[in-house]
């Protein structure tokens, strides 16, 4: 396949451009609601039948062309991006794409807007030449994708004859030290836990500490209990249904080679945990699952010295396979009941979905694989799992489908951080991936 054309490239920034420009940070409706209406804009004016399904969240935004086979691929998207942060530490705003020396930047190029724009220019472009696309597509695009997809299989059973198709690709993982995207064969679970210890109605004098229960003392004894400094989640009962890879699936991990000095050096971190690397690090983020602490706060916040009244914290956890995230809470709670912190109240948070798992050599993974060697080369080494949460359990659950997904991060892509940015070549590239898979899909 040859490059992506100038034309091409300047629609997919002008898609990306009217995107990134409506700010849809996770849990602002207001802005949501308005980046869906952005979202059905782009979908329609490639000529897609655009429906879009509301609840009480953000709207779920689902684009439908038929082709000329009758199979039907899904494309799975999200238009939430993680919050800016300070304005100050971007280079530009975060909402006006800008482009550099064949970068783009703004919030959510590579998280989300990019790969979806890649996509809907490259239907637009095979819409173009051929006039028809070679295989039915249906684009699926929510607004919770990265705070835990809380309605989508409430969505998907309620219109599901809005869903049907025959395999589902995502947009979401890592590349390898090449600069190649990685291929996963699954995806990680998710589960989110909100920790909440109640104080007196008010707070009182730090001199009152001989007397009284500290409720931020209560809840760092009971996240200490949780994980201990050797990285061991200590959970009764948490690793029980975890196995280990296949010896298929070991031998593809082995052929893995990530980048390991861009990450640290991007990261800014002198070594990877235990100073793992090569083949232990790749095993360890894709097989391991996690426990991660992601906030901690009391009220009232300020610097002068009391007794809080109240303290809560965030943890969240990516499962793999034969874990469910009903059952790791259920363990969670029997786990801090029988060690004594029964006053701090566990609250499982909207959204998570188990862990997606199917043999790495799948025909539809390997397909998606193999498209990748008209763009690098030789076909994209496929992961079995890795480091992304995405539910594309629920997909394979409800619909009976394959799932795979393409990777989009480089180590220094800040889809958290400022001034989130990706080559521009990435989105070409993955516009043109998709175009050699349907062509193989149909």
């Amino acid at each position: 396949m040859s490059a992506p054309s100038l034309p091409m490239t300047a629609k997919l920034a002008q898609c990306l451009s009217a995107l990134c420009a409506q700010p849809t940070g996770t849990g602002q409706l207001d802005d949501l609601r308005a980046g869906a209406e952005m979202v059905a804009v782009q979908l329609r004016s490639i000529g897609m039948h655009v429906r879009m399904l509301s609840h009480e969240g953000a709207p779920l935004v689902v684009g439908y062309r038929p082709g000329r086979s009758p199979r039907t691929l899904l494309l799975y998207h999200h238009y939430d991006t993680a919050p800016p942060g300070p304005w100050r530490d971007w280079s530009h705003e975060p909402f006006q794409l800008a482009e550099r020396s064949g970068y783009l930047f703004g919030r959510g190029v590579v998280a989300g807007k990019g790969p979806l724009a890649a996509h809907i220019q490259a239907l637009h472009t095979l819409i173009q030449e051929d006039g028809d696309l070679p295989c039915g597509v249906r684009i699926v695009v929510e607004g919770h994708g990265i705070s835990g997809s809380s309605h989508l299989t409430e969505l998907l059973n309620t219109h599901r004859d809005l869903f049907q198709a025959d395999a589902c690709l995502a947009s979401q993982g890592e590349r390898d030290s090449h600069g190649a995207p990685l291929c996963y064969s699954g995806a990680k679970g998710w589960l989110q836990v909100r920790l909440h210890v109640q104080g007196g109605p008010y707070p009182l004098h730090a001199g009152m500490a001989s007397i009284l229960r500290n409720p931020l003392w209560r809840l760092t004894w009971a996240l200490g209990s949780i994980k201990g400094d050797d990285e061991d989640i200590r959970i009764e009962g948490f690793y029980d249904s975890v196995e280990g890879p296949s010896r298929a699936e070991n031998a593809l991990l082995r052929l893995i080679r990530i980048d390991e000095a861009g990450r640290l050096q991007a990261w800014q971190s002198k070594e990877f945990l235990f100073g793992m690397s090569g083949a232990a690090l790749v095993r360890a983020e894709t097989t391991l699952p996690t426990c991660n602490l992601s906030a901690i706060c009391c009220e009232p916040h300020t610097d002068l010295a009391f007794i809080p009244a109240t303290a809560s914290a965030i943890i969240d956890f990516q499962l793999v396979p034969n874990q469910r995230p009903e059952v790791v809470f259920d363990l969670l709670c029997r786990y801090l009941n029988e060690r004594g912190f029964n006053d701090v109240l566990v609250e499982r948070m909207p959204g998570g979905y188990p862990p997606a798992h199917q043999p790495p050599d799948t025909p539809f993974v390997q397909q998606v694989a193999d498209a990748g060697a008209a763009l690098y080369g030789s076909p994209l080494h496929t992961v079995p799992t890795g480091p992304l949460t995405i539910p594309l359990h629920i997909f394979a659950e409800h619909l009976a489908i394959p799932i795979a997904s393409v990777g989009m991060n480089r180590p220094d892509s800040a889809i958290y951080g400022p001034d989130e940015h990706a080559p521009l070549e990435d989105l070409t590239r993955h516009a043109a991936l998709l175009s050699e898979l349907m062509l193989r899909f149909a």
